[in-house]
C-alpha cells in the first residue's frame, strides 16, 4: 500500500465516526473474527460480538467531534496505529463527554480492517 498513513488515518476516522453516528449496525465490515474491542473494561473478540456491543450502547443519537488525531506506521507490513481524542454528544445532553480511542489498522487487499479498538471515556480527576 502506498497511501500516506496520515491520510489513511484521516479517511478512516471520518468514515468510522460518520458510520457510527448514523448506523452502528453497519460497522461489522470493519472488523474480523480475530479483531478485539476493549470498551472501558469490557473486552470482546470477533466482528459479531463487537457490533452487538456497539449497537447495545444505551443511547439513540450520538455525534463524535474529533479534537486530535495522531497516526503512526505500526510495522513493515503497512499496519497503522490511530489515536483519537474528542467529544461525544449523546442524545440531547448539553454537556459533551470526553473520549479517547485507539485503532490498530491492518492492510487487507486494497483496504484495511480494525484489528484492535480501544475506547475510553475520559473523566475529570
Amino acid at each position: 500500500m502506498s497511501m500516506d498513513f496520515n491520510s489513511l488515518a484521516q479517511q478512516f476516522t471520518e468514515f468510522y465516526y460518520n458510520q457510527f453516528d448514523s448506523d452502528r449496525t453497519q460497522l461489522g465490515n470493519l472488523y474480523r473474527d480475530e479483531s478485539m474491542l476493549t470498551f472501558e473494561t469490557n473486552q470482546l473478540q470477533g466482528a459479531k460480538n463487537i457490533v452487538e456491543k456497539l449497537v447495545s450502547l444505551p443511547f439513540q443519537k450520538v455525534t463524535h467531534r474529533i479534537t486530535t488525531l495522531d497516526a503512526q506506521p505500526a510495522s513493515q507490513n503497512g499496519d497503522v496505529l490511530v489515536m483519537i481524542t474528542g467529544d461525544l454528544l449523546i442524545d440531547d445532553e448539553a454537556n459533551p463527554q470526553r473520549f479517547s480511542q485507539v485503532f490498530h489498522l491492518i492492510p487487507e487487499g486494497n483496504s484495511y480492517y480494525v484489528f484492535n479498538d480501544i475506547f475510553r471515556l475520559n473523566y475529570s480527576a
